[in-house]
């Protein structure tokens, strides 16, 4: 009790909490501030504090989807939001850590988690993209876009976002007709079917998903064009043949970086001599690390959200030219909270696909990554390279002019 006391006096100092626990009088802990907000939450029993204190990053997940620790109001965004907010990545970490034993052993598993091996490949992809695809269409766009959105206005509707996304995106990759390109982790076909609608471009897209293989599929039927745009249920490592263009978004995070000089080798074989890859990805801010207990036990077994340090450094001596690096900020978080909000709106249809533990489980992930965007160490890397010296422009002005030609600006 007297560690998460002194815990939360430290870690909440703009804004106020206030714990109520068994046996005792409600503490708050901060000051107020209207800007932060107050939240109040409540452990359901005596032992809700040892599982805290023993192992946090995994105990606090799991305590709120048993409900045995629970928020007033519901509100586990506002809760993460008070907490993130007062340890901003910027100012420094005040998290309460678990034990060195706790620690060492986690460091030990996460390293064997990320070995990525095909096999456990294609276990880890199932666990969280082979889930219902109701769950899915209940808190994506239309389009199933399940990545980080392109927030040319803040204010645009998550729809527009994802399709400023991919004029981004394919921008980026100067794409010219009669070219083949290769979408590595294509979800549910969305890339592709638009590379080919503004291109005429055959797309190979390839995933180790069933669910999103058999979408994918349909949506290529049902716009004709499935002669153009094929996907295939393949580990990228098995992949033939030549390419002129590379794009993935959103898999890198699963590669594992005992696995980053394969990938970007196999990128490297399967791109043609003029060939330009585009690497959209998750990334942290700081150097190389491991993903908390929670995200990797229920929602991305595997993961592994990389530094821009290890990134690039698993292509050197690759020949391979390093052509364009942006970072992407807010715009994750801006695609985070419309997620939650949506998600927040289709409670009673998740509750009854899944459970009421299964919500929690989700909003949780949902507000802990907002905040991890929002205000913690986390961005979305877009790594562009290319085989040749003189394929690309050598300035950045076709970017902005083939996106603005996309988005119709």
């Amino acid at each position: 009790m007297a560690l998460i006391d002194m815990f939360l006096s430290r870690a909440v100092t703009r804004g106020q909490l206030t714990l109520h626990r068994p046996g005792k009088p409600p503490t708050t802990f901060g000051t107020p501030d209207a800007e932060y907000g107050h939240i109040t939450i409540r452990f359901a029993d005596r032992g809700v504090a040892a599982r805290i204190v023993r192992n946090p990053a995994l105990a606090a997940g799991e305590l709120y989807m048993d409900g045995r620790l629970t928020v007033d109001g519901d509100d586990i965004m506002g809760l993460v939001t008070l907490m993130k907010r007062n340890d901003a990545w910027e100012n420094g970490q005040q998290a309460l850590q678990p034990s060195a034993l706790v620690r060492g052993i986690g460091a030990v598993k996460h390293r064997l988690d990320r070995i990525n091996m095909e096999r456990r490949s294609k276990q880890n992809v199932a666990h969280h993209y082979d889930l219902s695809a109701r769950l899915y269409d209940l808190f994506l766009d239309a389009d199933k876009q399940y990545s980080c959105a392109y927030y040319t206005d803040p204010g645009n509707t998550l729809e527009q976002a994802q399709d400023d996304k991919l004029a981004h995106i394919a921008a980026k990759l100067a794409i010219r007709p009669g070219m083949r390109v290769l979408d590595i982790g294509c979800g549910w076909g969305g890339m592709a079917l638009y590379l080919n609608k503004h291109f005429g471009v055959e797309v190979l897209g390839v995933t180790l998903s069933e669910e999103q293989l058999k979408i994918a599929r349909e949506r290529a039927a049902a716009a004709g064009v499935a002669d153009k745009v094929r996907f295939e249920l393949i580990d990228y490592r098995r992949v033939e043949g030549q390419f002129d263009r590379i794009v993935s978004v959103g898999m890198f995070e699963h590669v594992g970086p005992p696995q980053y000089r394969t990938y970007f080798r196999k990128c490297r074989d399967l791109l043609t001599p003029d060939g330009v890859a585009l690497i959209h990805t998750i990334g942290r801010l700081g150097p190389p690390s491991v993903t908390d207990d929670w995200t990797t036990k229920y929602i991305f077994p595997g993961g592994y959200n990389p530094a821009l340090s290890e990134t690039i450094a698993a292509f050197e001596g690759l020949k391979l030219f390093l052509t364009d690096v942006e970072v992407l900020r807010l715009h994750y978080a801006y695609t985070l909270h419309e997620w939650y909000r949506r998600t927040l709106a289709a409670k009673d249809a998740i509750v009854a696909l899944y459970d009421e533990r299964f919500y929690r489980m989700w909003t949780f992930y949902l507000a802990g990554a907002a905040q991890a965007f929002e205000h913690g160490g986390l961005v979305n890397f877009q790594i562009q390279f290319s085989r040749s010296r003189a394929e690309l422009p050598i300035t950045r002005d076709y970017m902005i002019e083939g996106e603005r030609a996309l988005r119709g600006v």
